[in-house]
């Protein structure tokens, strides 16, 4: 059977910033409770016995105490990590950014290529006075620029 998993011994000044730490608890909340998870892996107890005050699965108790032991206290902030990735480029910003504005509605004169005023606008590279089925929405434009939209769930 494996050797139980404990901190190393705790430095005085490590000792005195984890039970700052825990006192004033106006830290994040995941701080505190690593901080808490060592204080308790210091003081002699096993794995199972912390993780249900601090209300952790055992594997992520063992895993603090493993990054306390190798990288000290800097385990106490928490590594939130990016997110989605970016979907547009610097050059696809610069794109949107420069496409021409839309062609605005004028009330004298009949909507361009037939379209009714609910349908999306045109921008003024896409439309062709020539033919009526030239109109297409700005969307073209993108997408021969390489842009795409996707469509979310919320």
């Amino acid at each position: 059977m494996a050797e139980p998993v404990r901190v190393r011994r705790l430095t005085d000044q490590e000792g005195q910033k984890l039970q700052q730490i825990v006192r004033r608890g106006s830290t994040s909340s995941v701080r505190y409770r690593r901080a808490i998870t060592l204080l308790a892996s210091a003081g002699g107890n096993r794995v199972p016995v912390i993780a249900q005050p601090v209300q952790a699965d055992e594997d992520t108790v063992r895993e603090v105490i493993h990054r306390f032991n190798e990288i000290g206290l800097a385990c106490l902030d928490p590594q939130w990590s990016g997110g989605r990735p970016r979907l547009l480029t610097p050059d696809g910003e610069d794109f949107v950014i420069r496409r021409p504005p839309p062609v605005p509605p004028n009330s004298a004169s009949p909507s361009p290529a037939g379209r009714s005023a609910n349908s999306p606008p045109t921008c003024t590279a896409c439309t062709d006075a020539s033919s009526a089925s030239a109109a297409k929405p700005c969307g073209a434009c993108s997408a021969a620029g390489g842009i795409t939209f996707q469509r979310t769930k919320t």
